[in-house]
């Protein structure tokens, strides 16, 4: 099967679309950057998918963010960022023992879901909704229900190595009522992790729907991609005080500035440091 797949589907007999995300590489990538106990590494998989099916509903060009604050528990904060070209990129931030049975309110205590939508052209939006459900999938199904005011089922899965995760969606209609939504979303909720993390989207797809008439458009691919540079950390040297770089320079003999997403440094020492502010340009310094 191809691992870092987004698939999107239609039904011939029903307003009602879908999609299926399978992430493989992308998701391990996110991981490895730090020791993540293991029921972080399970919320980041369902953070992932969950992601990658919300881009693939942008109707523009430009980024999306999906972050999961709380306070009073041992995760301050859980984000995925990702664009409309499927490139994403996360991290989380934890302190102390995480039970791999914890659930969402033991993790983040009071929590909610932030989701920033940042078009390329046009109004930045946010909406925020309560992290009060169980699981991921059904604060986001609130979250549309609230946002978008439509029905929306969306099915959640990662176990370390794998992540998965599936989205119904009733399309604007005319009608008042979408009746066979509520059918499909009964078959859906039939699917298990295993067939997401090892079969073809075309076989599990079947295996759901083998008696509707389903539409399957050509699958984009998925990926991890950081956005860090050593040109964007040197942006971010000249918007301190030179004064306050030199002190740093003087004490350890280097600026040192690290990425959470991916663990890359990029290190300047005082001649770089110079280039930098009196010529605003980024010295070509190995990383």
């Amino acid at each position: 099967m191809n691992q870092d797949t987004l698939h999107r589907y239609l039904f011939d007999n029903a307003d009602v679309r879908g999609e299926l995300a399978q992430l493989g590489d992308s998701y391990r990538q996110i991981i490895s950057t730090h020791d993540y106990p293991e029921r972080l590494k399970v919320l980041l998989g369902e953070l992932l998918a969950a992601t990658s099916l919300l881009t693939a509903t942008l109707k523009f060009e430009g980024d999306i963010s999906v972050q999961l604050q709380g306070q009073g528990g041992p995760v301050s904060l859980a984000v995925i960022n990702g664009n409309n070209r499927q490139e994403l990129r996360g991290v989380a931030r934890w302190q102390g023992e995480i039970a791999t049975d914890a659930t969402l309110d033991q993790l983040f205590g009071q929590g909610y879901m932030v989701i920033t939508l940042t078009p390329t052209e046009g109004e930045r939006y946010q909406g925020v909704v309560a992290l009060d459900k169980p699981s991921i999938a059904e604060c986001l199904e609130s979250y549309f229900a609230q946002s978008e005011q439509l029905p929306t089922g969306i099915w959640l899965f990662a176990n370390g190595e794998h992540a998965a995760g599936m989205l119904l969606q009733v399309l604007p209609s005319e009608l008042s009522e979408n009746t066979e939504f509520e059918h499909l979303t009964q078959l859906t909720a039939t699917i298990k992790a295993e067939e997401l993390f090892s079969l073809p989207a075309t076989e599990v797809l079947h295996r759901l729907y083998h008696q509707e008439q389903v539409r399957l458009f050509d699958p984009v691919s998925v990926s991890f991609k950081c956005t860090c540079s050593r040109e964007r950390s040197a942006a971010a040297i000249r918007t301190l005080a030179k004064e306050e770089i030199d002190a740093i320079i003087q004490e350890k003999g280097l600026v040192e500035m690290g990425c959470e997403y991916c663990n890359s440094h990029y290190r300047f020492d005082a001649i770089d440091i110079e280039a930098i502010f009196a010529n605003s340009q980024t010295p070509n310094t190995p990383q």
